[in-house]
């Protein structure tokens, strides 16, 4: 079960993956795959949602 600050994190990647922060809870979401860094060109990195992560934010928006 994630924290709500975890699903916080996951709904901020999937909105504003540009300005997120490093934010210790981008390790439990990468830990589940919920969430991969995608390396873009220049080298920079930021997260991703996952195809899972998405899956996730879908069923919740049904359940509300």
């Amino acid at each position: 079960m994630l924290s709500a600050h975890e699903f916080a994190t996951l709904i901020l990647v999937r909105d504003s993956a540009d300005h997120i922060a490093e934010r210790e809870e981008l390790d439990t979401l990468l830990e589940r795959q919920l969430v991969a860094m995608e390396k873009l060109a220049g080298g920079a990195v930021r997260p991703r949602v996952t195809q899972d992560g998405d899956s996730l934010l879908r069923s919740l928006a049904r359940i509300h």
